[in-house]
């Protein structure tokens, strides 16, 4: 990611839809998402923070509307933890709710989930998801992850207890 993508963050992060099932709030302007931004570059430099923007290439069948993303930041995707004495990471990912659908998350994931078992040493990658977020559990699944279950008000997320999904999938079973 990078402090010039803030325009593109901006515009899908101060959605309510999108922050809906998300730990974050919506972001309150452009300003707030270029200090995130910079943030997000010091943490680079630390080489301990995997987390990337997902730039939209378009496909030949796609409209005028998706035609205006071609070449821009539309989401991130990347580890929002990892516990490296047990080689488990958290993925992690959020999408302009313009391109839902059409199989963007599932491509990040695949590379995400790739980069974990073969460059990171990960044995173990999981993913969770506030209860109710069936599209979000959807892409885990089309990631090849199991569900392993609910966590009944595990976290207290903007003043709510949420109960929580965990999917998983062990490098033992990605071919």
């Amino acid at each position: 990611m990078k402090t010039s993508d803030s325009r593109d963050m901006y515009e899908y992060s101060r959605q309510g839809e999108v922050t809906r099932y998300l730990l974050w709030r919506e972001h309150p302007d452009e300003a707030y998402t270029r200090s995130f931004l910079k943030r997000v570059r010091k943490h680079y430099r630390s080489y301990s923070y995997y987390d990337w923007a997902i730039i939209y290439n378009g496909s030949e069948d796609d409209d005028d509307e998706l035609k205006s993303y071609r070449g821009r930041m539309v989401g991130t995707c990347g580890f929002a933890a990892i516990d490296n004495e047990n080689n488990v990471g958290e993925l992690g990912y959020v999408l302009n709710p313009k391109l839902w659908g059409h199989g963007i998350a599932v491509e990040a994931g695949q590379a995400i989930i790739g980069f974990g078992f073969n460059e990171l040493g990960l044995n173990r990658i999981e993913a969770k998801y506030i209860v109710g977020n069936t599209a979000s559990r959807r892409v885990m699944e089309k990631l090849g992850m199991k569900y392993e279950g609910t966590m009944r008000s595990s976290m207290l997320i903007k003043g709510i207890y949420r109960d929580i999904g965990i999917c998983s999938i062990l490098k033992s079973e990605v071919r």
